[in-house]
């Protein structure tokens, strides 16, 4: 038996029965991997341990570095993934190595030049810890540190542990299966944008299925379930995963609405509304205005100092809309002038995974049209996410 499902089996046998929560309030029969500390201290004992965490990296108020600290465990550095070790920086922004000031840890950048663990950074460790809070979307950068990291520890014979954290969008799979021709930091595997798995399945796929350039053997590679979840379990996160995702409503619209990143479209960076707002100067779809601006997280935002008309989607029911292509197809047909609406075609392409959804948008296909070409792949896809799923749906 392999040891990632030792545990998960250890996980079944001591958990109660999963719980399908209504609402928010049931969160709080969910245990996450980290808070299970009884199941992984005792294979961190001895070790040398490197950490792959960020601000969402907590236990309770408490952020698992100190926590594992306090139980004299041996850790020799931190890696930080894009938006920094402390959480605070805007997307796309240079994160430096350094010292953290608390724990005066060295803190080495996963984004940049630096995406994967060399093997002198792994030379001082036995073992490495990941634990990021994931929000369920292809694009979302954490699976691609992820990745490399995973692909590190096999090549360097590391082992690595995953303390699994709930999908806040668990319950959907849609959107197109990424083609590999359009590989890249915000789409590395061959999944649809809404995957439907933890951070934890994630990794026993990637693993699985050969997408690194080694595998991970069975007895290097640990992963802590989730106790009382399942992929229809609500779960509101308790910390904003990055800046710009600050609450619920813009965790749940955020798979819909980051194709307008390779638009000239803003979708409220720079201002209080991020990921729920949509608005352009040169496209006139909607009486709402915003003006954005520089803040913490955003730094020179798409549309700066313009004033944006659009639409203000914070009172929308986002989770019963679901995953949608309308408003991208509508502020498409009401540009003015659509040869400057794909301000970056090829950002564009690598977020949709593909190059058909922008020549769909062209050439005038609905929003049913284009999900109906999706259909074969999500389906070959569905069957092989059965194989890897540690929780039911």
């Amino acid at each position: 038996m392999t040891k990632v499902f030792a545990i998960f089996l250890l996980f079944v046998q001591t958990s109660c029965s999963p719980v399908i929560s209504q609402n928010a309030s049931a969160d709080k029969n969910i245990v996450i991997g980290a808070e299970q500390m009884a199941l992984y201290l005792p294979i961190l004992q001895g070790k040398k341990i490197a950490m792959v965490v960020n601000h969402t990296s907590t236990i309770g108020k408490t952020h698992l570095v100190d926590s594992l600290l306090a139980h004299q465990i041996n850790i020799t550095k931190i890696f930080a993934p894009e938006h920094g070790f402390r959480g605070t920086a805007s997307a796309g922004e240079h994160i430096a190595n350094g010292i953290d000031a608390k724990t005066k840890l060295p803190l080495i950048s996963l984004y940049g030049k630096n995406k994967k663990p060399t093997a002198e950074q792994l030379a001082d460790v036995d073992m490495v810890i990941f634990d990021i809070q994931d929000v369920g979307t292809r694009f979302y950068t954490y699976i691609s540190t992820m990745h490399y990291v995973l692909e590190a520890c096999a090549e360097n014979k590391k082992e690595f542990l995953l303390l699994d954290r709930p999908n806040p969008n668990g319950h959907l799979i849609d959107g197109a299966v990424l083609d590999l021709k359009f590989q890249s930091f915000v789409g590395m595997h061959p999944i649809p944008v809404l995957h439907g798995l933890t951070v934890g399945e994630l990794a026993l796929m990637i693993n699985g299925e050969k997408w690194i350039s080694q595998k991970l053997g069975a007895d290097k590679l640990h992963i802590i379930p989730c106790k009382n979840y399942t992929h229809q379990t609500a779960y509101i996160l308790p910390i904003a995963p990055s800046p710009n995702l600050p609450n619920a409503q813009a965790i749940v619209l955020y798979p819909s609405l980051c194709f307008f990143e390779g638009t000239d479209i803003s979708v409220g960076r720079g201002t209080d509304k991020q990921f729920q707002v949509i608005g352009s100067p040169n496209v006139k779809n909607g009486n709402f205005t915003f003006m954005p601006q520089d803040r913490d997280g955003a730094i020179n935002p798409p549309q700066k100092g313009k004033l944006c008309y659009g639409l203000d989607l914070t009172q929308i029911n986002a989770k019963k809309q679901g995953f949608t292509l309308k408003y991208l197809i509508d502020f498409y047909k009401k540009a003015k002038d659509k040869s400057k609406f794909f301000s970056s075609p090829s950002f564009f392409d690598k977020l949709a995974g593909n190059d058909q959804l922008r020549m769909q948008i062209v050439a005038g296909k609905t929003e049913n049209q284009i999900k109906a070409s999706w259909k074969k792949d999500l389906d070959t896809y569905k069957t092989l996410r059965e194989k890897y799923l540690l929780y039911p749906d």
